[in-house]
């Protein structure tokens, strides 16, 4: 007997303010984990340059002095990981309930997401490679930055790290959020993150990162989100269907944005490690 492909929703928000972007991640992946939403993907980008860090990253990993005189704001994201200056990019978020497919943990739920990623890059002539070891001990901790290693599961090219990845798990569902640099601004990474004798970031953080408009000739943001559509899909077994947040995803997701998301972020959140 034939099936019809499992429909999953395509939220394209377009560019939102920081507060809103990851008040929005969080609101839809409350009513995916209640089951009053489907599986979503969201793609998205900024208003404006913008830093987010990991729910358990130190404030102290940014310049907040040099944010605030540039009127770059500081958000800490749901998920894990660590810094990102977010700016010329597609960033995503993919949030579904803990069963089927993504009934088998973190690291799997990990590579079928990037797997999709990875595709998508091929599609685009850029034969990206997929990390299958996990990163450990003191390499883990060394870096504020998101782009500074790469992690079990996250894609590259020539050992420079396209995507950034993190992911928020609770026992129902999960929320990933990545971010996929179109442009990097190495001066702006250098000012807004504080080194502490990493050696970063600068000219050394073009070792180890890059972004697609330096490696694709003729790069075009429409048709590398399409790719990346039809790679999901492919990668799923699933047909995403195109709609705008629910209206009770949006009045939560203005809630949280103001109260939660445009205050400055916390020292450090409180709750269970990821």
């Amino acid at each position: 007997m034939n099936h019809e492909p499992a429909t999953w929703r395509l939220v394209d928000s377009g560019p939102c303010d920081a507060a809103y972007n990851m008040a929005l991640d969080e609101s839809i992946a409350r009513f995916v984990r209640l089951g009053e939403s489907p599986p979503t993907l969201r793609l998205y980008a900024w208003v404006a340059p913008s830093v987010s860090i990991g729910a358990f990253q130190r404030l102290s990993d940014v310049d907040t002095a040099y944010c605030a005189a540039h009127t770059i704001p500081i958000v800490r994201r749901p998920t894990g990981g660590r810094g990102i200056l977010h700016g010329d990019e597609l960033t995503y978020s993919f949030c579904a309930r803990s069963e089927g497919l993504f009934s088998h943990g973190l690291l799997d739920t990990y590579r079928r997401i990037s797997s999709a990623l990875q595709s998508a890059l091929e599609m685009m002539g850029l034969p990206a490679t997929m990390k299958r070891e996990r990163e450990t001990g003191r390499n883990l901790a060394r870096s504020p930055l998101c782009f500074q290693s790469t992690s079990y599961g996250e894609v590259s090219f020539n050992a420079r790290k396209l995507a950034g990845s993190a992911q928020k798990r609770w026992k129902d569902g999960f929320l990933q959020q990545g971010s996929i640099p179109y442009t990097i601004d190495y001066a702006g990474l250098a000012a807004v993150f504080i080194q502490k004798g990493y050696g970063i970031p600068g000219n050394e953080s073009a070792k180890h990162m890059a972004g697609l408009r330096e490696l694709i000739p003729g790069f075009e943001h429409r048709t590398f989100m399409d790719r990346l559509i039809v790679s999901f899909e492919k990668t799923f077994g699933v047909t995403l269907e195109d709609a705008g947040p629910s209206p009770q995803e949006d009045r939560l997701a203005r809630q949280l944005s103001v109260e939660k998301y445009q205050a400055p972020p916390p020292r450090q959140s409180r709750g269970s490690r990821q």
